[in-house]
């Protein structure tokens, strides 16, 4: 089954109850956590994720949420290597018109390196640079 990448806006809406896409974020994980698809992600978005709690006071709350992450059989975590690193670097340089984050570039890069067309996420980046968004 071809996996399906988990974006930072999408976790932060599910686990921050402040999000403005908390609500859907919950209704969409509740529809799907039946038929579960494989999910990737990355050490980046990890970073985004423990940065954004623990930046807020929620340091417990970033524990949590990343080792659900780390521990979930579910959870495919790219590690950002070198190489990586690099495509990631390149795209970002490619697409001045654009204002992707570096994370957005390398979530791109594993995506269509894995063949993943859909994103969990809030971020219209992603639909921009031509993948499809859910919810």
């Amino acid at each position: 089954m071809t996996p399906v990448f988990l974006d930072t806006s999408y976790l932060l809406a599910l686990d921050f109850s402040n999000d403005q896409n908390h609500q859907t974020s919950i209704h969409h994980w509740q529809r799907i956590t039946l038929n579960l698809p494989p999910l990737v992600t990355t050490s980046y978005v990890f970073d985004e994720a423990v940065t954004f709690f623990n930046s807020r006071g929620h340091h417990g709350k970033a524990i949590q949420v990343c080792n659900t992450l780390l521990l979930s059989s579910s959870v495919n975590l790219i590690h950002v290597d070198e190489t990586l690193f690099y495509e990631g670097w390149q795209y970002f340089q490619q697409h001045q018109d654009k204002r992707y984050s570096l994370p957005d570039c390398i979530s791109f890069i594993v995506m269509r390196k894995l063949g993943a067309d859909v994103a969990f996420t809030f971020d219209r980046h992603f639909a921009q640079a031509g993948f499809a968004v859910a919810p």
